[in-house]
């Protein structure tokens, strides 16, 4: 079980398509779209040690011995992606360009490796919920590896078109998830131990596994107002 902010059906996953899931950290969306579809799946990221988490996890799984699909984690870095060009016919990166310096650099060579008229999916936490954060918490995005910036979607949006790519559709994610992440910021030289944070994060885990219809219906009607994630789906037009 896992929490996705790409929605699949709207990436258009197709059997046989190979997709690059760029900064996959524990792989939540390679696994479970390797999970759900016949296609070829290559996780990729900086991080060795969530590297090897994701492989762990993948080993959990089985799909039968006839199933036409793969999914494999590699190290590496966006900027320079060790594949040649026009090579994945679906690319998803989710949560990673916040982090990320150079970040239009990582646009190019997600560029680069699609295929013409293939898919990206990109998804950056939403402006406000975010500066929310940031107004709590300094610690939030002076960590290692943090957020260095607060995207605004339309800034990205131009970005992602200037390769040239067509936009083909926006939504938002993960609306329940803001309030944890405030009350984090809130209390979060003791976080972790704090009876508000730990109940909250029961309540999220419970969503998670048993999916309930109340909990569902409540996120679907606050996304657009307070979705944690904003999600921007584009076609190649190169």
């Amino acid at each position: 079980m896992s929490l996705e902010t790409i929605d699949f059906k709207i990436l258009g996953l197709q059997p046989g398509d190979r997709v690059l899931d760029l900064g996959c950290g524990e792989g939540r969306h390679a696994i479970s779209a390797y999970l759900q579809f016949e296609i070829d799946v290559v996780g990729l990221d900086l991080n060795r040690t969530d590297l090897q988490t994701a492989r762990q996890r993948l080993q959990a799984f089985e799909r039968p011995p006839q199933a036409q699909s793969s999914c494999h984690f590699i190290n590496g870095s966006g900027l320079t992606l060790p594949f040649p060009d026009n090579s994945f016919d679906k690319v998803i990166c989710a949560e990673v360009l916040e982090h990320v310096p150079d970040y239009q650099g990582v646009l190019r060579e997600i560029h680069r490796v699609l295929k013409p008229q293939g898919l990206f999916a990109a998804s950056v936490p939403r402006y406000f919920p975010e500066w929310v954060c940031w107004q709590l918490s300094d610690a939030y995005h002076e960590v290692e590896g943090g957020h260095i910036r607060i995207f605004r979607s339309a800034q990205l949006r131009r970005n992602i078109e200037a390769m040239p790519m067509r936009f083909i559709r926006r939504h938002w994610a993960h609306s329940l998830h803001v309030p944890y992440w405030w009350l984090r910021c809130i209390f979060w030289s003791n976080a972790d131990n704090n009876s508000l944070v730990k109940a909250y994060h029961r309540l999220l885990v419970w969503d998670l596994m048993k999916k309930p219809r109340i909990t569902r219906l409540l996120d679907r009607l606050l996304n657009p107002l307070m979705g944690k994630s904003v999600v921007l789906y584009f076609e190649n037009q190169a």
